[in-house]
């Protein structure tokens, strides 16, 4: 349980916090409202699963950013962009909090990285789904310029960069991506997902998005956005499940 609700913490706090950096002067208000209500429902989720299973503190922080993401679907329906991208801040800073919070303890070094390793992973997995949303959200907003989706898919890619730095750092010290004595077929199998999924096949998929919206086509690079999405959640879920096993 403490794996679900650490990815749906991670999740919902990657999301909110690509929709502090969306420019609320070029995208529509339903757009962050309608993001608030799927960053309801997880940190909501996350907070029932967390009740049941784990101690306060990792209940706490994702029930109050439920809270606040309520209140900021209504400011975003009010068409109250300061205080809707105030409170979308909030959100992600509860969320942030509640992602560190359910990180399993450790020695002080080793904690800290695991926690800004899965603040870092939930902006991979917020960044890209984020981009998927608002390449669909064209459909309903077609004169919305498609710079705005470039600027994001660069947002997603710059934070991908430093993922893969993170991991190449961290497989240097380890001794290897498949170092001896990791695990069994299970384990290499596990590992061969995250970099093949996340840390490889994910930024050809942005790529070949990116390259899309100069055509301009957003349908298509939309369509290719929905893979990225699968390819950034299997690998950062293969990824939690590799960290678990070490």
């Amino acid at each position: 349980m403490r794996l679900l609700v650490d990815f749906l913490c991670r999740f919902g706090w990657g999301l909110s916090a690509a929709l502090v950096i969306t420019p609320a002067a070029l995208v529509p208000a339903g757009f962050f409202r309608v993001n608030m209500l799927v960053v309801l429902g997880l940190a909501t989720f996350a907070a029932l699963v967390a009740g049941s299973t784990l101690p306060a503190a990792a209940w706490f922080w994702p029930a109050a950013a439920a809270v606040v993401a309520w209140i900021a679907s209504i400011a975003w329906y009010a068409e109250r962009s300061r205080a809707g991208l105030v409170l979308c801040a909030t959100v992600a800073a509860l969320l942030a909090i509640a992602t560190v919070a359910v990180q399993p303890p450790g020695p002080a070094g080793g904690a800290g990285g695991a926690a800004a390793a899965a603040l870092l992973s939930g902006l991979v997995t917020g960044l890209t789904v984020h981009a998927m949303l608002l390449g669909h959200w064209y459909l309903n907003a077609p004169g919305m310029r498609v710079d705005v989706l470039r600027r994001m898919i660069d947002a997603t890619l710059v934070v991908w960069a430093l993922q893969l730095a993170a991991a190449l750092v961290q497989a240097t010290l380890a001794g290897g991506v498949f170092p001896p004595g990791a695990g069994g077929p299970t384990s290499l199998a596990l590992v061969s997902l995250r970099w093949l999924g996340g840390l490889v096949g994910l930024p050809v998929l942005l790529v070949m998005s990116r390259k899309t919206l100069d055509i301009p086509n957003t349908q298509s690079a939309t369509g290719i956005l929905y893979v990225a999405c699968l390819a950034a959640i299997l690998g950062e879920l293969t990824a939690q499940l590799v960290a678990a096993a070490a």
